[in-house]
């Protein structure tokens, strides 16, 4: 049986984690063996502006941060496990990735 790797990474924690919702269902309803999902270390990336365009006055500054969350699935898939996981509605800020693996 071959062995699925699905990669996810999102800024939006939320919607991460209803798509690991709906593949861990799929995976209880054709009774594969699921993995994870295991959290990967999230990745910051950080901004630091100063707040007067003229660069008169006081040097105050904003500070923004865009986290990355990333999750890791295995799955022991059949043909059709791995179809139902291909249907699943995925929004634009979640990027995924499978690897069919040996």
């Amino acid at each position: 049986m071959q062995k699925a790797r699905i990669k996810l990474a999102s800024n939006n924690i939320d919607q991460l984690n209803e798509i690991i919702d709906s593949i861990q269902d799929i995976a209880k309803k054709t009774k594969v063996k699921l993995q994870g999902p295991m959290p990967m270390p999230s990745k910051k990336l950080k901004l630091t502006t100063r707040k007067t365009p003229c660069g008169r006055g006081k040097a105050t500054w904003d500070r923004f941060e865009m986290r990355i969350h990333k999750r890791l699935i295995d799955l022991k898939v059949d043909e059709r496990a791995l179809r139902l996981i291909m249907k699943v509605p995925i929004p634009e800020s979640v990027n995924i990735s499978i690897e069919l693996l040996e």
